[in-house]
């Protein structure tokens, strides 16, 4: 065991070696809409997130709260390991519904556990995520699917403006995503961009916006906000 810990250690890049205490974040973002790769999951909505990360680990709580009573209140929890480009993280998603936070049965909780695991090349970024435990849909033969969806995600600068391309798809049969898919299917189509406006000489405000689409269900939408 000492010699496997002592093997990871050596791989650490020098930048994350030198991190030798807890770096704690913390940031809010205001969206007139909560779309979630693809799928539309409420309306207007505050979502706080907090991070603390020590030599490429981190633990992240990130939720949703909705101005309409009917829109979801969700709390994520995120473990990872970021090093270079190579990510990968557990989440636990949780949105209130009929059973409390602390059911975890598998027939009885509003917990879904997600792995995932990622390289961002720079110029290009690609992540595959897969359910592995809790609530999850299932296929045509009435199995769970360990529902899996793939992004990928290309940065670029344009205008003086900050943009992000993305194309996100389901793989596999399951009906957790689009109301249930047959197969491989394109689920997000998206155009993200971002940019400090300034207000005054010391204030300025941090705006988004992002136009997508989903193919699978034939469904557009708009959303932007605040992002701190």
């Amino acid at each position: 065991m000492k010699t496997l810990i002592a093997g990871m250690m050596a791989l650490l890049p020098l930048g994350v070696m030198a991190q030798e205490k807890p770096e704690v974040d913390f940031g809010i973002d205001f969206t007139s809409a909560y779309i979630w790769r693809g799928q539309d999951l409420g309306g207007v909505s505050i979502q706080p997130e907090i991070t603390v990360s020590y030599k490429g680990f981190y633990l992240s709580g990130w939720g949703n709260a909705g101005f309409d009573s009917e829109d979801p209140k969700e709390i994520d929890l995120t473990l990872g390991y970021e090093t270079g480009g190579f990510s990968v993280s557990v989440t636990d998603y949780w949105t209130a519904g009929d059973t409390g936070y602390f059911h975890y049965g598998a027939t009885n909780t509003s917990h879904t556990f997600e792995a995932q695991v990622g390289y961002d090349f720079g110029f290009l970024a690609l992540n595959w995520f897969t359910n592995f435990a809790g609530y999850d849909g299932v296929n045509a033969e009435g199995n769970r699917a360990y529902s899996s969806y793939v992004s990928l995600e290309v940065p670029f600068r344009l205008g003086g403006f900050e943009w992000t391309a993305e194309v996100g798809a389901v793989p596999y049969a399951t009906n957790f995503y689009n109301d249930g898919v047959n197969g491989f299917a394109v689920s997000d189509v998206g155009l993200k961009v971002q940019k400090e406006v300034a207000v005054t000489e010391r204030f300025s405000l941090p705006l988004f916006a992002r136009i997508s689409w989903n193919p699978a269900t034939e469904g557009a939408y708009f959303a932007c906000g605040l992002s701190f």
